[in-house]
């Protein structure tokens, strides 16, 4: 059995296994590193492949697709929007947006310039970079963290922003200010030994850049913090970035919250992007597919699990209703646009999709007629984190010294996404621009040339930006079983919910469950 798995790969293994009766158990699965079905995986087992509909074209549909369709299966995918992608959007000019409502806005970006409505970020361990680089979509890197971005806490009463740099040299430097001192004045000897001491002072004098014991190893500030007057040649030394903050005033405008994403193992640097924008990635799949496995502007309207088989209605682009028919369904549709289409998976099922909670989320792109972000500010990249309700300012990861450029003015959650989308888009702009001018001046309403806001609450056929489940048990394990012939994919069925890399796990789970189901009946 071990020979079968390494000359034939996980594929031919599970399909030996499986004539043989001694298919794996889903706990073994687990354990065992994804490997695409293969074509040889039916001619070791005298079985066929089967006829699947997937319902919805965004990165889990896709995905499950493109990998069936290594086997042979006979994939074909109904998406209701005009576009595959899902909430991988990227919005160009000439492109339109609509909301629920039926409001309209019509993208004027220039060429070259793009607005990542959705996922706008790759970790480098994730499994998206894999299939990045096994459909051809090249990367760059994406800086999630940039010591030139700002911190602005207006509502802990800071009157003008501060950079990142020197936000975090100072709460480094004061908290190993303390730390330093408490060791040794012998606050800690119950926990350190003198070895200890000597080693944790040593340490903290460099990773908060104080003083040592006759100073009181006190902050003072330095170079790290940055420079007012950059060094330069001659007799220019350079003038370092004052006042320096007291202890209570640094810990009192909260910058030190800020920190904690940087050790988010989801959003460490390095980070990547596609080159172009973010929707090189469906539409790689897309092409890899081809387009006659991808129907757009198809709705579904019932899904009907049959004794044999599925049977799925749905209106085509020009309104007709039609119906489809296969062996197996993989749903990876948002559980909340599923629990709204009739079907006859149970009651059970019904409340499972029900149950997560959709959470609201929304961006503006702003389009500007100069990159005064990097001639007037040097900052290339990067994030300003805020408690403003625009919460976050993103700067552009491409087009480094060009001549336009586009900011994302707001990237906000929950209570902050609802207040924009309860707006009309103008009012949308004004209220970023206003907030954003609180750290950038008058510039950032002064250049602006255009703009384009999201709310994904507000887009038809997504209705969210995410979901999010009260536990891992009940509902959410029901979803991740087949219910009759269909199966079920996407983030919300994963540890990684609102990544790309969540729906693609799910989607190899999926497959992989489905293969066996295949294999072994």
């Amino acid at each position: 059995m071990t020979a079968v798995g390494t000359t034939g790969g996980a594929g031919a293994l599970l399909a030996t296994m499986g004539a043989l009766g001694l298919a794996p158990t889903a706990e073994a699965a687990a354990r065992t590193a994804f490997s695409p079905p293969e074509p040889s995986d039916f001619t070791l087992t005298g079985r066929g492949a089967k006829k699947v509909v997937v319902l919805g074209a965004g990165v889990a549909g896709l995905a499950t697709a493109y990998e069936l369709g290594k086997a042979g299966y006979d994939c074909t995918i109904l998406e209701a929007l005009d576009r595959v992608g899902g909430r991988n959007w990227t919005i160009r000019g000439g492109d339109r947006l609509t909301e629920l409502d039926g409001s309209t806005q019509t993208a004027r970006f220039s060429d070259g310039l793009y607005f990542n409505a959705g996922p706008a970020r790759l970790a480098q361990w994730m499994v998206t970079v894999d299939y990045a680089r096994e459909l051809g979509v090249p990367l760059e890197v994406f800086t999630n963290s940039n010591a030139q971005a700002y911190i602005y806490n207006a509502n802990a009463g800071m009157t003008a922003p501060v950079r990142w740099r020197a936000a975090k040299a100072d709460v480094y430097g004061y908290v190993s200010e303390l730390l330093s001192t408490a060791t040794d004045s012998g606050a800690l000897d119950g926990k350190l030994t003198a070895a200890d001491k000597e080693r944790l002072i040593t340490f903290l004098r460099g990773f908060g850049s104080i003083g040592n014991k006759a100073a009181g190893f006190a902050y003072e500030g330095g170079e790290r913090r940055g420079y007012s007057v950059d060094p330069g040649a001659g007799e220019q030394p350079g003038e370092e970035l004052g006042p320096v903050p007291s202890l209570s005033e640094v810990f009192a405008s909260g910058v030190g919250q800020r920190f904690s994403f940087e050790f988010g193992y989801d959003q460490a640097m390095l980070m990547f992007q596609p080159v172009g924008g973010m929707d090189a990635i469906p539409k790689a799949f897309a092409a890899a597919l081809g387009k006659n496995k991808i129907q757009l502007r198809s709705k579904v309207t019932k899904i009907t699990d049959l004794a044999d088989g599925v049977e799925i209605e749905y209106q085509d682009k020009n309104g007709r209703t039609r119906k489809i028919t296969a062996d197996f369904c993989v749903a990876a549709m948002p559980p909340h646009i599923l629990a709204k289409t009739p079907h006859n998976l149970g009651p059970d099922v019904q409340a499972a999709l029900a149950t997560p909670t959709v959470n609201a989320a929304g961006k503006i792109g702003l389009e500007y007629r100069r990159r005064w972000w990097e001639t007037d500010d040097n900052i290339y990249g990067g994030i300003t984190n805020t408690d403003l309700d625009l919460a976050t300012i993103w700067y552009p990861s491409y087009g480094y010294g060009g001549r336009r450029g586009l900011v994302i003015g707001y990237y906000n959650f929950g209570a902050q996404a609802d207040a924009y989308a309860a707006l009309p888009h103008r009012e949308r702009e004004k209220r970023a621009i206003e907030q954003g001018m609180k750290i950038h001046g008058e510039k950032y309403r002064d250049e602006l040339v255009s703009s384009v806001s999201i709310a994904w609450k507000l887009q038809p056929h997504i209705e969210g930006a995410w979901v999010g489940w009260p536990s891992r048990t009940g509902a959410y394990q029901l979803l991740n079983k087949p219910a009759g012939h269909v199966h079920f994919a996407g983030d919300w069925l994963s540890y990684m919910i609102a990544w790309q890399a969540g729906a693609l796990e799910s989607a190899r789970k999926t497959v992989t469950d489905l293969h066996k189901r295949v294999l072994t009946s």
